[in-house]
């Protein structure tokens, strides 16, 4: 269906008349261009999908391989059949039907792996507004609450992180002492099904200055509001049928959060808990003891106060490397927490994002996260494997995901130099083994006013 747009005649010709006219010119022109681009888009994702279904075996050769696993490789070669690396090294046999892509000059790694985001549960990148948020239910218990069903595979924020290198990432809730289930996707696919990689990954609890009204105020409780949750999840899976013929005192969830939780108790599900302040994180610590929970803290501003600790204990953090801000959840904030903790021997995970304000969509800027903990005092080696291998191995997922591995998911960038400068941009991005092309929103704006300026400026107006 075609629709005409009409603009009223002014009585009398002018310079307005004529800025009117050129003015619907530019929105008829706009919207035949966005057609036309749509068009090419679609032309060009069948061409892509039948180049990658007519060769399955690609071989990305001379570049330096960062496998993350193991030492770099000098012009190296990753061979990829049918979405799995199949051979990485310096003398890959390569078969006649492979498609080869020269990286000389090139630097080859996995494909980053953001372990703190609502990639495809945010439309825009709108800093989390909430009509375009899908990774928040309004409660203060939603164990039961996974985001893998509010997943988009078609999100603008999508490939914003592809263009730079992120092809995996956890999609978590937020809001909430207990904001739900995240999950681990790949950042293509028609589907949700195709994209799920882990659901659920994690169980997210808040125990930084947020969640303060979840225990009436009190940071003390929240605790003690938790603990009675974990009491009571323990407690129905002892009396279930009790709890069923309403033949025990209530409890402090609904019997669908209940049972959310006994995968967590199980130690099968990790705990993500957002803790910034030392007292909180040491709060943390002690439920974990206490309950056998498996906990990876994210945010922890002030961990490596406590860095012995959690090296001994085998907590993984994800730290955001540019906060240095003091604020009344995290005074002791410092740009070299990151370094700190991996020196104790802490399994670091890098992000660019503060779960205190419940995302930015500043995604594609996570390579430049890890620039920075490497400026401030982590070592090159330490800060890609925070971004790769660290996050596959803390969501369970590292069996296939990380690293440059034969066997593993073909998700593979190549950088036109070293990823962490910020000169440097991710040249090709093979997700599954299929190159996605490198296009977002932003992209197809600026081609869009690049090549159609706007007609006033060309003249006609009196």
């Amino acid at each position: 269906m075609s629709r005409e747009c009409r603009f009223p005649t002014p009585r009398r010709p002018g310079r307005y008349a004529a800025a009117l006219t050129a003015l619907a010119g530019a929105l008829l022109g706009a919207t035949a261009a966005s057609a036309q681009t749509a068009s090419a888009q679609t032309a060009s994702a069948q061409a892509a999908s039948a180049q990658a279904a007519s060769a399955a075996t690609v071989a990305i050769t001379g570049g330096t391989v960062y496998p993350v696993s193991g030492p770099k490789i000098e012009r190296g070669t990753v061979l990829i059949r049918d979405g799995r690396i199949v051979a990485v090294g310096a003398e890959v046999s390569i078969p006649a039907d492979a498609v080869r892509v020269d990286a000389s000059g090139r630097w080859v790694t996995p494909g980053l792996f953001h372990p703190a985001t609502d990639l495809g549960l945010s439309l825009f990148q709108t800093g989390g507004q909430e009509e375009t948020r899908e990774n928040v239910k309004q409660g203060d218990v939603d164990a039961a609450f996974n985001v893998g069903e509010g997943i988009y595979p078609a999100a603008l924020p999508i490939g914003e992180a592809r263009l730079g290198g992120i092809t995996t990432a956890l999609s978590a809730p937020v809001d909430g002492l207990i904001a739900g289930q995240a999950v681990v996707i790949d950042l293509a696919g028609p589907s949700v099904e195709r994209m799920l990689v882990r659901s659920p990954a994690a169980m997210v609890i808040d125990l930084s200055e947020q969640s303060k009204s979840a225990g009436g105020g009190s940071r003390a409780g929240v605790i003690q509001r938790l603990r009675d949750i974990l009491r009571d999840a323990q407690e129905y899976d002892r009396r279930r049928n009790d709890f069923r013929r309403a033949e025990i005192q209530p409890l402090a969830a609904s019997e669908e959060d209940l049972e959310a939780l006994q995968p967590v108790l199980r130690g099968e599900l990790p705990v993500y808990a957002i803790a910034n302040r030392r007292s909180d994180i040491e709060a943390a610590l002690r439920l974990a003891r206490e309950f056998k929970l498996r906990l990876i803290l994210w945010g922890g501003i002030e961990a490596w106060q406590l860095a012995p600790e959690l090296a001994r204990a085998g907590v993984p953090v994800v730290v955001n490397s540019r906060v240095d801000r003091p604020s009344f959840d995290a005074p002791g904030a410092r740009l070299d927490n990151a370094a700190l903790l991996r020196r104790a021997g802490v399994t670091v995970l890098l992000s660019d994002e503060d779960p205190r304000q419940n995302f930015s969509s500043h995604f594609r800027t996570l390579r430049h996260a890890a620039g920075e903990a490497v400026r401030n005092g982590m070592a090159w080696d330490d800060a890609l494997a925070a971004i790769t291998l660290h996050p596959a191995r803390a969501f369970g997922v590292a069996d296939r995901y990380g690293s440059l591995e034969p066997g593993k998911v073909a998700n593979v960038v190549v950088w036109s130099g070293d990823p962490f400068e910020f000169a440097s941009r991710a040249e090709r991005v093979y997700i599954r083994g299929e190159e996605i092309p490198l296009k977002s929103r932003q992209t197809e704006l600026l081609e869009r006013y690049r090549t159609v300026p706007p007609p006033w400026t060309t003249g006609g107006g009196q």
